[in-house]
């Protein structure tokens, strides 16, 4: 007998002789090994009947040829089981997608290396409308109608958010992803955080409030609401019409950042922007301070070589300025104006000379004319100028009488006479 060092010494039978043959009669000396219980469950679970089971399909594996693996959801319960299923089933089921509603028909089995119990299909069959997917897409067409993903509707993100409100599950991996990635690109974030259910029925009301929350407190510059991979069925909490009637009527920026890249649920189409994975919403709500710094650099040096341009420009602009003889030889810039001056000046002298010769010529010849004329002429030849005592000028003998005064005018000096006799 070999002993357990958990136990206290228990003995472990070693042939399968001497293990109880029913389960009652098991004891803590003496228990079932793990293969005993499972082989016992393979061989009760064997004599189970087939039966037809109905339900979604969410995940599907038909890569390997020959074999197929596939999670069937319940419609109304949260419950799946695993089915799969070889060489006629397998080809089958290639031809159904994840989304689907179907039927299949096999019996339950235990694989006994881990106990799993899992349904063996043999026939798979597609029954109508009105799965989980075509619901969802019938809500889309319905709010796309209303006008809930309109390009219009959507708000910018803020270039340099001060507070980040997330919305994601406690302990989540999404929660770490987005406060790491955000807190290596934008230190000086801060953020608010609300945990919620994200998967289930309480999913819905739970992001639901939360965005409203978030959406009322006038510190939150830009909302996330973020949640990690999974199925399609654990997902569609983020489809539900009022979670994306909250999300189109959120009037914070807000980003969806639901699943993976190939995940898609109906508030990425309400969302402000859709982010592929939760750490590219941090890549894609704040910007990166490396990339910003660079920018600033950038900036600076732009800025530097345009000032120490537009410097050198004017330094070279002033010193033309300086090195014209106008501003060197100052007095060059009235040349011109004294040579016209002195030029106007001269003309002026010529021209004054001209008329003054001309009048001078002219007086002189008014007054050769004039002298010519004078009586005092006729004077100079030695003829006098008689006039009677009235002052006229006396040219008739007949017009004097003996004893009248006589005033003789000379070349020169005055006569005065008495008229003695006239003839």
């Amino acid at each position: 007998m070999n002993q357990d060092p958990n136990m206290t010494g228990a003995p472990i039978p070693r042939s399968f002789d001497q293990l109880p043959r029913l389960a009652r009669e098991t004891t803590a000396e003496n228990p079932w090994p793990v293969s005993v219980l499972s082989q016992k469950f393979h061989t009760a679970v064997e004599k189970w009947p087939a039966a037809w089971i109905c339900g979604q399909i969410t995940e599907i594996n038909t890569r390997r040829a020959g074999s197929a693996y596939l999670t069937v959801r319940d419609d109304f319960e949260d419950i799946a089981i695993s089915v799969s299923g070889w060489r006629a089933f397998a080809a089958a089921a290639s031809q159904f997608r994840q989304g689907d509603r179907v039927v299949i028909h096999g019996r339950a089995d235990i694989w006994v290396k881990q106990t799993r119990l899992s349904f063996i299909g043999d026939d798979i069959r597609k029954i109508g409308a009105g799965g989980l997917k075509e619901q969802i897409d019938e809500l889309r067409k319905k709010l796309k109608g209303e006008g809930l993903f309109d390009a219009d509707r959507k708000k910018p993100l803020p270039e340099f958010p001060r507070c980040i409100g997330l919305i994601c599950a406690p302990q989540a991996r999404a929660e770490g992803d987005v406060i790491t990635n955000v807190n290596l690109r934008w230190p000086a974030v801060r953020f608010t955080v609300l945990h919620a259910h994200v998967q289930g029925a309480q999913c819905p009301p739970d992001i639901i409030a939360a965005i409203r929350q978030l959406d009322a407190d006038p510190d939150v510059d830009v909302i996330i609401v973020a949640r990690g991979g999974g199925a399609f069925e654990d997902l569609v909490g983020f489809s539900d019409e009022g979670v994306v009637r909250a999300a189109a009527a959120c009037n914070t920026p807000l980003v969806s950042a639901i699943g993976h890249e190939d995940d898609w649920t109906l508030i990425d189409l309400a969302a402000d922007l859709r982010a592929s994975t939760p750490t590219d919403a941090a890549k894609k709500v704040v910007p990166d301070i490396r990339e910003q710094c660079q920018l600033i650099d950038n900036a600076i040096r732009q800025m530097r070589m345009r000032i120490s341009g537009r410097v050198d420009a004017e330094l070279k602009l002033i010193e033309g300025y300086a090195n014209r003889p106008s501003l060197t030889q100052p007095l060059t810039m009235l040349e011109p104006h004294q040579r016209l001056i002195d030029d106007a000046r001269s003309r002026m002298d010529i021209g004054m000379r001209r008329i003054i010769d001309d009048a001078s010529l002219t007086i002189e010849k008014a007054h050769a004319s004039l002298t010519a004329l004078s009586p005092q002429s006729t004077l100079n030849r030695g003829y006098a100028v008689v006039q009677d005592a009235d002052g006229h000028v006396l040219d008739d003998a007949q017009r004097t009488s003996p004893g009248s005064r006589l005033t003789l005018t000379l070349k020169k000096g005055i006569v005065t006479a008495t008229v003695d006799s006239a003839e």
